[in-house]
């Protein structure tokens, strides 16, 4: 404890940015627990894509989803999101799980949708590098 303390007397403006990245950390998740609801983990999405068949939609631009995007996922990026949300499908029941590149935007699609009357849509925590980062399997095709 000692070191931490002579470490933040010695460098004040590292200790500073520290705790600004701490606090935007925390930010950050309660922002997106506001944001398009629960937010669910890889193995909660995995749960859900093995036990319902969710709609999977890949919310970042095309050509991102061209190189790589979860399996039967469809593309529909954000900035053409209300102009193509209705490509979902009209079963509003069915679950949605949306993800983008690190969780951010697909909070946001996810409360469009509920808006649209979907009763359940999911971002990804972590999006598709959190996806990644568990070894998931993508694909191309």
């Amino acid at each position: 404890m000692q070191q931490y303390l002579e470490f933040a007397s010695h460098h004040p403006l590292l200790f500073s940015a520290l705790g600004l990245v701490f606090v935007l950390f925390i930010a950050n998740e309660v922002h997106g627990s506001f944001k398009g609801g629960k937010r669910l983990s890889i193995p909660d999405a995995i749960r859900l894509i093995n036990d319902r068949e969710p709609i999977i939609v890949d919310v970042r631009p095309a050509p991102d989803f061209k190189r790589s995007h979860l399996l039967n996922a469809i593309n529909i990026p954000l900035t053409k999101f209300d102009s193509r949300a209705s490509e979902i499908g009209k079963d509003k029941s069915r679950p949605v799980l949306l993800y983008d590149m690190m969780g951010g935007g697909a909070g946001e699609a996810a409360e469009k949708l509920k808006k649209l009357g979907h009763t359940e849509a999911y971002p990804l925590r972590g999006g598709f590098n959190g996806w990644l980062g568990a070894s998931m399997p993508v694909t191309a095709k």
